[in-house]
């Protein structure tokens, strides 16, 4: 009897979003308003979200209490972006849905006195979810390869060898049962733009302004030079970079939630086995009165 054909393993968005490791990238071949993979209409994608919300909130407590039997998988959420890309928005719209108790989100701002005594990747071991955690870095150790280049804040030497660096820390990470999810949130120039003059347009939203915020906009081309830079070097499988159309909001929240989903259903997390007589305790109970 001949052999039945193998089934064609279905695409995921992990396999639409994922940059090729080893490649040259050039982010402005990427659209940064596009949808890949979304439903037929923002209607359906925000219903489609909500849905994911759920569905994330039962795999997370299925991981926090695998944690607490012995289980060390955690996963590791890393966002980057240009400022107003949605760091912020898409830990309030996608993580906001989960159990804070199973989660660590740390933003990473500039180094303390204490953080510049030790060698940039301190303050992110530091960080590190625990077992059966959930965390969220808004910003992260990318950041000594971002504006530590454009800024010219340490020697490009020492630059060029904190690649080889992340990778080999990635690669401890996922050794010890860490999946990695690296999204670049990809923003255009132009919406950057529109987000900070709805900033100044909203007395409310003024604090989230920066003066400073004008300024870094005219290093934008240095800026995707050093994402490129990083994109590359540091894609592996162990831990791939993602890159998410930012332009839309909807879409932005929607596709971050669909990568984590699909992640938390290959770990395939497990409620543990009670270590005590069901049956026993129940009767117990009944007893009292």
């Amino acid at each position: 009897m001949p052999k039945k054909p193998a089934r064609k393993r279905e695409e995921t968005l992990r396999d639409l979003l994922r940059l090729p490791p080893g490649e040259r990238i050039e982010l402005s071949r990427y659209d940064a308003r596009a949808t890949p993979g979304a439903p037929d209409c923002k209607r359906a994608a925000l219903a489609d979200t909500a849905r994911t919300g759920k569905h994330l909130a039962g795999l997370q407590e299925r991981l926090w209490a695998a944690g607490t039997a012995g289980d060390h998988r955690r996963v590791l959420l890393v966002l980057q972006g240009m400022d107003t890309s949605g760091k912020g928005g898409t830990v309030k719209h996608v993580i906001g849905r989960l159990d804070p108790s199973g989660c660590r989100i740390r933003a990473f701002k500039a180094p303390t006195e204490e953080e510049r005594g030790h060698d940039f990747l301190w303050r992110v071991r530091q960080a590190l979810p625990g077992p059966g955690q959930i965390g969220i870095f808004d910003r992260s150790h990318y950041e000594d390869v971002l504006i530590a280049r454009v800024r010219h804040l340490a020697r490009p030497a020492e630059i060029g060898s904190r690649y080889g660096l992340i990778n080999d820390f990635e690669r401890t990470l996922a050794e010890e049962g860490v999946t990695v999810v690296k999204c670049f949130l990809h923003l255009s120039y132009d919406e950057q733009r529109r987000r900070l003059l709805r900033r100044l347009d909203r007395p409310d939203k003024h604090w989230k302004f920066d003066p400073a915020d004008i300024g870094e906009r005219a290093l934008w081309p240095a800026y995707q030079e050093a994402y490129e830079l990083a994109l590359e070097r540091c894609a592996a499988p162990h831990a791939p970079w993602y890159l998410v159309p930012a332009d839309r909001k909807w879409y932005r929240n929607w596709a971050v939630g669909r990568l984590l989903l699909e992640e938390l259903r290959e770990l395939d997390p497990r409620y543990p086995e009670a270590d005590f007589d069901v049956a026993e305790c129940r009767e117990r109970l009944l007893e009292q009165t």
